[in-house]
Formats: C-alpha cells, sequence, structure tokens
C-alpha cells in the first residue's frame, strides 16, 4: 500500500499467555515424544503478540500442530535481535524474527538458520498522520522521524531515502525507544515514525481515532524479506524430522488463518491473554495476509534463492552488514522443497 489509510480499531496492550506446556527439548528422531505422544515445542515470537501470530493460535486451536506431532507453546518476544540470540542459546526451540536482525545474528557467528521466511514482503515503512500530507520520500525533507537503533528499519532508512532521491542529512533522525515510539508520534514528539505498518497502524488509530497513512519500503524501492521461523542448527541437524514438522504446521496454519481470518482472530483473543482487541487483530492480521504474497508464493514460508539474493546483496551494499551475500549461509531451503 502506497501512503494508505487503515481502519479504526480499538487499544493493543498487554503480552500473550504462554499456550499448553513449558519449552520442550530438541533431539530425537521423530516429532512426537518417546511415548508416541506430542513433542512439547516453545516458539518465540519477535515481539508481544499482534495479528500477525494469529495463525499460531489458530493452529493450535484447529489441531494442526497436534495433527504434526507438536504440543505448542507460544511466547512473546522482545524484539527479533533478541528472538535470534535466545534461539543461539537454546532457550526456545523455534523463533519468530525478522531477516535483516536474523543476517547479522548469524554473520557474527551465532549457530541458527532461517527456514522459511512467510512475510514475503517486508512490513518496514515510515508511518504517519494523514494530515501531515505526506505521500512520497520526498515530502519528509525537514520532518523529523523517530526510529530506534539497531533495529532493521533504523540500518536501512538512510539507504532507502537516497534510492528515493532524499539526501539523509535533510531528514532528522530522533532516536526513541522501541517501546516509546508510537508514544512520540501521538504527542507530537516526531513528524513520522519507523514502524511496521501492518502492526503498529492500526493501533494508533486506535488510540487517538486518527487517520494513519505510511510510505512503506517495499512501495519505494526496497523490499527485504520479513519475517518467518528460525532454528539452531544443532536443531536442524540432529532432529531435522521436527523441523519439518514444524515448518509444515506453521504454513498450514498461516494458509488456514487465510481463508478464514475471522477464525484465526478468535482464537487468538481466547488463547493469548491481554491481547489486541479483536478489531485491531483483525486489522493487522488482513495487512499480513497481503504480505504473504499468496498469488505468488508456492507456500506460505518457501522463499527462492534470488529472493534471499537481493535481500543480502542490499543489506551488504546499502548497511554495515558484512557477512557474505550467499543464502545457503542463512537458510536452510530443504524444509520448503515438499510445501
Amino acid at each position: 500500500m502506497r501512503g494508505g489509510t487503515f481502519g479504526k480499531s480499538l487499544a493493543v496492550t498487554g503480552v500473550a499467555v504462554f499456550m499448553v506446556s513449558a519449552c520442550g527439548q530438541t533431539g530425537g528422531d521423530s516429532p512426537g515424544g518417546s511415548d508416541g505422544g506430542l513433542r512439547e515445542v516453545t516458539v518465540t515470537l519477535n515481539w508481544v503478540p499482534y495479528g500477525e501470530h494469529a495463525p499460531f493460535y489458530h493452529g493450535v486451536e484447529q489441531g494442526i500442530f497436534e495433527d504434526a506431532g507438536i504440543d505448542l507453546t507460544i511466547q512473546p518476544g522482545n524484539g527479533s535481535g533478541n528472538t535470534v540470540q535466545q534461539v543461539a542459546q537454546r532457550n526456545t526451540d523455534f523463533g519468530w524474527a525478522d531477516t535483516p536482525p536474523l543476517a547479522n545474528g548469524i554473520s557474527s557467528g551465532m549457530p541458527v538458520r532461517s527456514v522459511g521466511v512467510f512475510l514475503q514482503t517486508g512490513p518496514s515503512s515510515v508511518e504517519f498522520f494523514d494530515d501531515q500530507g505526506i505521500t512520497e520520500p520526498a515530502d519528509l525533507v525537514g520532518k523529523t522521524v523517530g526510529g530506534t537503533p539497531g533495529d532493521a528499519m533504523y540500518g536501512t532508512f538512510p539507504a532507502w531515502l537516497e534510492l528515493n532521491g532524499v539526501d539523509p542529512a535533510d531528514v532528522t533522525v530522533v532516536n526513541v525507544d522501541a517501546a516509546g515510539k508510537i508514544a512520540a508520534l501521538i504527542e507530537g514528539k516526531v513528524d513520522a515514525i519507523q514502524g511496521f505498518h501492518h502492526d503498529q497502524a492500526p493501533t494508533i488509530e486506535n488510540q487517538t481515532g486518527k487517520e494513519v497513512s505510511a510510505l512503506p519500503f517495499s512501495d519505494f524501492g526496497m523490499n527485504l524479506l520479513g519475517t518467518g521461523l528460525v532454528a539452531n542448527e544443532a536443531t536442524i541437524e540432529s532432529d531435522p524430522e521436527l523441523v519439518q514438522a514444524m515448518v509444515r504446521a506453521t504454513s498450514e496454519s498461516f494458509l488456514a488463518a487465510s481463508e478464514d481470518p475471522e477464525a484465526a482472530v478468535a482464537a487468538m483473543a481466547a488463547g493469548a491473554e491481554q491481547a489486541p482487541d479483536e478489531s485491531v487483530l483483525a486489522a493487522q492480521l488482513e495487512a499480513t495476509i497481503e504480505l504473504l504474497d499468496l498469488e505468488t508464493a508456492p507456500a506460505p514460508g518457501v522463499n527462492s534463492e534470488e529472493q534471499w539474493t537481493d535481500t543480502l546483496t542490499f543489506l551488504s551494499e546499502n548497511t554495515d552488514f558484512e557477512g557474505p551475500a550467499t543464502p545457503d549461509t542463512y537458510w536452510d531451503a530443504t524444509f520448503g522443497e515438499d510445501l
């Protein structure tokens, strides 16, 4: 969407309740436990639950993970970089994380790999109230934009501006903690913020009653792969059956949620304590489904080498990322081959 407006809804607060069971241990020859029962598995999200995560709750409620031999616990996260680190330290079985922080983690030596990115179109954007009259990157000249040092958007924002003929020196970036960006915009401390438009825009509209628009990076020359499943290299090597089961169940859950978003929203509202209001969840999930690119992707979570090469090359040429632009360094393609 280019400068699109999001529907109004109710406020997002809180954190998800841990679902079903405690953290499982990886290892073994099959997804099921040694007694033939379900395998206890944890997935740690990239952030506190919002509409993008509804397919996980839907998959649990519909028995999709159970059919795959998985008893899934969904845990809130505190940023993709932290989630990648938790997977690297084997504090969680799987992570749900954004691709640029994952690439940075791997290039720094973390023993993790992507086993499938689901958001084929990245949600990074600049968000602002509609009355700002911003319709293109050039309109940001002279504006203040809130950003969080260390996240993917902060690192790529200058390159995105240059791609669109804007000198980064002509846009003032104000450093803001991730949890404080929405408040900074609402309170008028900044004119716009860097953020994931499918997550934050419905929340801001709900809290203020004002229309929010966004300039998605992907609409203006820069599409980087978004969020997806991350696994530890040791898990991939020792328990590929579990990884395949998790990838397949997650893919089926996202497809099921795209076919029945109302049920997915209801499942998350029931399964995640203090979840966003259902109208917010619905707006967030609707935007998420668009980012899956289901008309072109073979299945949710299936990527191409070209997508990975384009993402890594852009990071290498336009940010501080210093890792090799070779997809198999960061992504194990084998788990998407049979989806």
